[in-house]
């Protein structure tokens, strides 16, 4: 099993990447403390989570996610045992990357989180109105003030990474060390294309999501009554319509022969492309094994090929 280095760092990591998306939202608070300790018996320690967590939910306002995953390593002591990111650009009146609102997000997250540094701080999304030299200086700032330990940019074109880069460089500035792009295997051309070759230029860790494409790739949604009523079902169901039931198919049929789960499969394909750790989440501990299973599992290369090509033109 590959054991990563977090970035800025010499600590190694379990390369699974726990979404703390469902904090708060599909997952109670104890629910979630359930997942985080089961998470962490198994050996885990990295956690996602964003200030704009929950806040698309019905009377939520965003923070939900944080204050759990805050509660719980106060109340266990364990902070030190895990490693947290979180990011800030999404969370209503957070929204955008202006340099007051990151730094005054960064306390809020703090304080949520009950923590005084946060170890990988994303920009949640890229902000365009924001010069990406005030960009840099703003998070330049805040590692050098000892609350976060290193940087990472998520939903950034192509265009706009390098330059963020290139400019960091340029002022002498902290260089992001980890991307957060959208990869699965439903959903390859935008990073194999395009981001993919930055990652080489620039030696950036991948934390991918969403991992499982909203648990579609759990092969859970294989019908329309499965994507009826459930909370992920319509994330889901366009994965389905874009030709992504075949894909299900041959992650079942790997998955057998195997005899693992087709999460296992869909995160260890990730990894064996050089993901540093995929983002997945669970509901439920229970959940948690054909996740931890994937970092177990070594595809053959027939497995490879299957997968590579039914999923080719996703």
């Amino acid at each position: 099993m590959r054991t990563p280095t977090f970035p800025g760092t010499d600590r190694t990591f379990l390369p699974i990447n726990l979404g703390g998306n469902p904090f708060g939202w599909t997952s109670s608070a104890g629910a979630s403390e359930a997942v985080l300790d089961a998470f962490l018996e198994a050996g885990g320690s990295f956690v996602d989570t964003a200030d704009a967590y929950s806040s698309w939910a019905e009377g939520h306002e965003g923070g939900e996610s944080e204050r759990i995953l805050g509660r719980w390593m106060a109340e266990r002591g364990n902070r030190d045992e895990v490693l947290v990111a979180t990011k800030v650009g999404k969370k209503p009146g957070r929204e955008g990357l202006a340099h007051d609102s990151v730094l005054a997000a960064l306390e809020e997250s703090l304080d949520r989180l009950q923590t005084d540094r946060i170890d990988l701080y994303y920009a949640h999304a890229d902000d365009e109105s924001v010069a990406i030299e005030d960009q840099v200086a703003t998070f330049d700032e805040a590692v050098r003030s000892g609350r976060v330990g290193a940087v990472g940019l998520s939903n950034y074109s192509p265009a706009r990474l390098r330059e963020f880069m290139e400019t960091a460089a340029a002022q002498d500035a902290v260089l992001p060390t980890a991307i957060q792009p959208r990869y699965s295997l439903v959903s390859r051309s935008g990073y194999e294309n395009d981001l993919a070759p930055l990652v080489d230029e620039f030696d950036l860790a991948v934390f991918c999501y969403p991992a499982l494409a909203s648990g579609f790739l759990t092969g859970k949604y294989r019908t329309e009554e499965d994507f009826a009523g459930n909370a992920r079902g319509g994330a889901a169901r366009r994965y389905a319509e874009a030709g992504g039931l075949a894909v299900v198919d041959a992650l079942v049929a790997v998955a057998d022969r195997h005899g693992v789960a087709p999460a296992s499969v869909a995160l260890a394909w990730l990894l064996d492309r050089g993901v540093t750790a995929p983002i997945a989440s669970a509901s439920r501990p229970e959940q948690l094994e054909p996740l931890l299973a994937a970092t177990r599992l070594e595809l053959t290369q027939q497995d490879r090929d299957e997968l590579d090509v039914v999923s080719a033109t996703l």
